[in-house]
C-alpha cells in the first residue's frame, strides 16, 4: 500500500476543526476556558461542515479521483477557518463545499444508480439545504434536523453498500427506503411544524436503528475471528443503539430548542451515533485516504467504552437537570474523542513503519 502524503493537509485541517469544535463544546457546557469571538457559536458548524465536511467529500474524491472533486473538502476547510473571523464568508464557502459534495454524489448515482448511492445523494442534498438555511439566517436549532438527516442518510447509505454481501431481500430494501423517506419527510416538515416533524424523524430514527441492528453486516461480524473486524462491529452496533435512543427522545419530547433536552437529543445522535460510526470507520477510511494500514490494538476499546459511559452520564444528567454532572459527562466525552485521535495517529505511524 503506497503512502499518499498529499492528502495529509486535508486531514490536518479536518482534525484541527474537530479540536476547535471540542474546545467550543466545552465553552458551551460552561467550562471557563480562553476563547475568542465566534468560537462558541461555531461548535456545531465546525463539527458538521468543518470536520465531517472535509472528511466525507475527501473520501469520495480519493476514491473517484477527479481533480475537481477536491474542491469540496477545500471549500469546507477554507470555510471553517473563515467562519471564525468572517462568519458570512465562512458560511458561503461551507455551502459551496456542500454543493460540490452533492455534485460528487450525482456522479456516483450516474455510475451506479442503486439505493445506497441514491440515499447518500439525498443525504448530501439535505446538508446543502441545511447550509443554505444557515447561510440565510435561520437559527441552528431550527435547521439542525437537516444536518442530522445528512449524517444519518450518508452513514445509512454506506452501511447499506457494505452490507450487500449479505444479499438483503427486496422487502428489507423497501423497508429501509420507506424509513429513509420518513426521515426526510420529518426533516422537511420540521420547518413548518417543528414538533410533528421532529417526532416523525424520531420515529424513523428509532425504527432505522432496529433495522440496522438486525440487517447490518456488523450483526454478523460481532462474532468474527479477526480482532479489528470485531472491534468495528462493536462500534457500529453501539452507534445504532444510540441512534435508537436519540430517535426515542425526539419521539417523546418533539422539537427541543435549547436546554438539557436539546443537549440530550443532539448528542445522542452526533456523539453517540456519529462518533461511534467514525470510531468504527476510521480503520477503513484512513488506509483508503493515506494508503497506510492501521494496526489494531485492544486499547481501542478503551476510548469506545469511555465514550459510551460518559454519554450515558451526560444524557442522564440532561434528563434530571444536573448541570455539573452534564459538564463532567461532556468533558469525558471529549477526552474519549481525543484518546481516539491519539490512538489512530499512533496506529497510522506504526502502519507506515
Amino acid at each position: 500500500m503506497k503512502p499518499q502524503t498529499r492528502f495529509i493537509p486535508f486531514l490536518a485541517l479536518a482534525i484541527l476543526a474537530l479540536l476547535l469544535a471540542l474546545w467550543a463544546g466545552l465553552l458551551r457546557l460552561g467550562w471557563s476556558l480562553p476563547s475568542f469571538p465566534n468560537l462558541a457559536l461555531a461548535h456545531g458548524p465546525l463539527m458538521i461542515s468543518g470536520f465531517l465536511g472535509i472528511l466525507i467529500p475527501l473520501e469520495r474524491a480519493v476514491a473517484i479521483h477527479h481533480k475537481w472533486m477536491f474542491a469540496a473538502p477545500l471549500a469546507s476547510a477554507l470555510g471553517w477557518v473563515s467562519l471564525l473571523f468572517a462568519p458570512t464568508f465562512g458560511m458561503i464557502l461551507m455551502t459551496i463545499g456542500s454543493l460540490i459534495t452533492f455534485f460528487i454524489l450525482i456522479v456516483m448515482v450516474r455510475r451506479e444508480p442503486a439505493i445506497h448511492t441514491i440515499t447518500m445523494a439525498v443525504g448530501a442534498l439535505t446538508w446543502l439545504v441545511g447550509n443554505f438555511f444557515w447561510m440565510s439566517g435561520f437559527p441552528i436549532f431550527q435547521l439542525v434536523q437537516w444536518w442530522m438527516c445528512f449524517l444519518i442518510l450518508t452513514i445509512g447509505g454506506e452501511r447499506l453498500e457494505l452490507s450487500r454481501v449479505l444479499h438483503p431481500t427486496p422487502r428489507q430494501i423497501r423497508i429501509f427506503s420507506l424509513l429513509a423517506i420518513a426521515l426526510l419527510t420529518g426533516t422537511i416538515l420540521s420547518m413548518v411544524n417543528a414538533n410533528t416533524g421532529a417526532r416523525l424523524s424520531g420515529l424513523a430514527m428509532l425504527v432505522l436503528s432496529l433495522w440496522f441492528l438486525k440487517n447490518d453486516l456488523a450483526a454478523r461480524n460481532i462474532r468474527h475471528t479477526i480482532p479489528l473486524t470485531r472491534y468495528i462491529a462493536y462500534c457500529l452496533l453501539s452507534g445504532f443503539v444510540w441512534l435508537g435512543i436519540g430517535g426515542a427522545l425526539q419521539l417523546i419530547y418533539g422539537a427541543t430548542l435549547a436546554g438539557p433536552l436539546y443537549d440530550a437529543v443532539l448528542h445522542t445522535i452526533f456523539v453517540g451515533f456519529v462518533m461511534s460510526m467514525i470510531f468504527g470507520h476510521a480503520p477503513i477510511i484512513f488506509p483508503a485516504i493515506l494508503g497506510v494500514p492501521i494496526n489494531f490494538y485492544p486499547a481501542f476499546y478503551s476510548h469506545l467504552a469511555l465514550l459510551h459511559l460518559s454519554l450515558l452520564l451526560r444524557v442522564a444528567a440532561d434528563l434530571t437537570n444536573q448541570v455539573e454532572l452534564r459538564k463532567f459527562g461532556g468533558l469525558v466525552n471529549e477526552i474519549a474523542i481525543l484518546m481516539f485521535l491519539g490512538m489512530t495517529v499512533y496506529s497510522v505511524l506504526r502502519g507506515k513503519k
